[in-house]
């Protein structure tokens, strides 16, 4: 199975505000930058409880019928998710991976800076895909956290588009 990160970060290196805002994003109507693709290539997505409650808020639901996991020690409130396939699951990112490979899941996106941590640190993670955003917002949510050694990656990519996003893409060297 391949597990993938797509995501949004400052400049600096932040994915949210502190208190967990993402006003600094573009606006999801802006220019394709390749999600869009990318969604369409993963079989489902895994969310940290705190992704979960962040995208609730959201107008409408933003995965569609794709199965999304929502990592979770205690229970979570399904009620209300309109229109999506979502389950709950616990566990080392190991173990998580083996139950959904075993379900014939291939590709999963992974989301979310707790949930993006612990799946490196695990060495669940295969390939990254980072957008950065041109904004320098001081302080946040670090999309990566401190790890147990160095993590190699080999760069695949880089492309910049006019809005002044640079989306890097790296290959996770086992």
């Amino acid at each position: 199975m391949t597990a993938s990160v797509f995501i949004g970060t400052s400049v600096d290196g932040f994915i949210a505000r502190p208190n967990g805002d993402l006003d600094f994003l573009p606006e999801g109507g802006g220019e394709p930058h390749g999600y869009q693709e990318f969604i369409a290539s993963v079989d489902a997505i895994v969310i940290g409880h705190k992704t979960f409650e962040t995208v609730l808020a959201y107008p409408a639901w933003p995965y569609g019928e794709k199965r999304v996991v929502v990592l979770s020690s205690r229970p979570v409130d399904f009620s209300a998710v309109r229109g999506g396939v979502v389950e709950q699951m616990g566990g080392p990112p190991a173990e998580i991976v083996s139950q959904l490979a075993v379900r014939g899941i291939h590709h999963v996106y992974v989301d979310g800076g707790i949930t993006i941590q612990g799946f490196l640190r695990a060495g669940a993670i295969q390939r990254l895909i980072i957008t950065r955003v041109p904004v320098l917002i001081g302080e946040g949510i670090p999309l990566f956290g401190t790890l147990p050694r160095d993590i190699r990656l080999h760069h695949v990519a880089t492309r910049h588009y006019p809005s002044g996003l640079v989306q890097s893409e790296y290959l996770v060297v086992a």
